[in-house]
């Protein structure tokens, strides 16, 4: 029995050191790596990099600078230069001389009309006239009587009354035949049409063999505009409203002519903005010397501001553009980079930005941010 219990004894040893011993060893590397943990980075606006010395960072600079708004535009006629055609008579159209897109010459022959309404008007005319030859008659034979004694006054007065309407009618008649567009000397059933302006028909609504109605022309046979000065329409929304005033000058840039510009004014802002996107239409005036805008071009207008003001500038590829959202990325010590959000000015011609909000002078940015992103992406 003794020797059984001093066995058991040391089995309980033997059990309680190893015990012991793996309690001490976890406990060692609880230890260790209590020592050792790296507390995570719960911002997610800041990047550790290994090797920050290979993004260089550059200090802000503070420059005078004018404030500029970039806008959309297109084309417009003016509609102070722009005329629609019409036709005085009605009638079926049998021939078309000029086309969409065509300059053409004040008149012009446009189109010709088979119209009844001027055959009507030289009948009219051909009556109107043997009535005053005829009246013209009566005059004269009235006058001679009554030289001679043979008819009253009132005869004569009556002959005089009948001569002066037939002569008023005959006229009526022959104006109403060239309003409408026929020769008196060329009495035809063909009326043209002619263009009452020179310039570009930028709108044609009718076609061979299509009836036209007197007067009651919906929509207008042609729309003539002369493009020799033209109209920038662009959408220029609440807040940016103040940038612009009536009188300023506006740099138009043509989307199919990237290396030219032009200089336009500002003519009118509208009353009333559009409930939807929160605009209102500005209206530029712009000199088309040499033909160059047509009537629908897409164009990128610049309003600049009248006063110096001082602003933050940094290098266009200090930026990066995420989520909506344009970034500069500050060194915040160490290897780490803080990524700020930034609302941007108009580009600098020599390949700086202006900053409007998010940094302020004696900041430092990286570089290329595009190159910083991309190695904290992989990280």
């Amino acid at each position: 029995m003794p020797g059984h219990a001093f066995m058991r004894l040391s089995m309980v040893l033997i059990s309680f050191t190893f015990v012991a011993v793996m309690f001490g060893c976890a406990r060692s590397k609880s230890d260790l790596n209590a020592d050792t943990r790296i507390e995570a980075n719960t911002d997610p606006n800041v990047f550790s990099l290994p090797h920050p010395e290979q993004f260089p960072v550059v200090e802000v600079e503070l420059r005078k600078v004018t404030d500029e708004l970039h806008v959309n535009g297109v084309i417009a006629p003016d509609v102070n230069r722009s005329v629609p055609v019409v036709s005085l008579g009605g009638g079926r159209v049998v021939e078309i001389k000029a086309k969409l897109g065509d300059s053409v010459r004040r008149g012009q022959t446009l189109l010709l009309i088979d119209s009844p309404d001027l055959s009507q008007a030289f009948s009219d005319y051909q009556k109107f006239k043997a009535d005053e030859q005829l009246a013209a008659k009566q005059l004269a034979r009235a006058q001679l009587l009554y030289d001679k004694g043979a008819i009253a006054l009132a005869a004569l007065e009556t002959a005089q009354d009948v001569d002066d309407k037939a002569r008023v009618d005959a006229q009526t008649a022959a104006r109403r035949i060239k309003v409408m567009g026929g020769d008196i000397n060329n009495p035809s059933p063909l009326l043209p049409v002619v263009a009452p302006i020179s310039g570009t028909i930028v709108d044609q609504q009718t076609t061979g063999g299509t009836g036209v109605k007197s007067l009651d022309n919906s929509p207008n046979l042609f729309t003539i505009a002369d493009l020799s000065t033209v109209w920038v329409i662009c959408d220029v929304y609440e807040d940016k409203l103040s940038h612009v005033r009536v009188g300023d000058t506006a740099e138009i840039t043509l989307n199919a002519y990237p290396d030219e510009q032009f200089a336009g004014k500002v003519i009118n802002i509208s009353e009333v903005l559009d409930s939807a996107t929160r605009s209102a239409k500005v209206r530029i005036e712009l000199p088309n010397p040499k033909g160059l805008m047509r009537a629908g071009m897409f164009v990128t207008a610049r309003f600049k501001g009248k006063q110096s003001i001082e602003r933050v500038v940094i290098p266009a590829t200090a930026v990066v553009h995420l989520h909506d959202k344009d970034w500069v990325f500050i060194p915040v010590g160490g290897k780490q980079f803080r990524r700020v959000a930034l609302q941007l000015g108009p580009q600098t011609s020599d390949g700086y930005v202006q900053v409007i909000s998010g940094l302020k002078t004696q900041d430092k940015v990286a570089a290329n941010a595009l190159q910083l992103s991309s190695a904290a992406e992989e990280q």
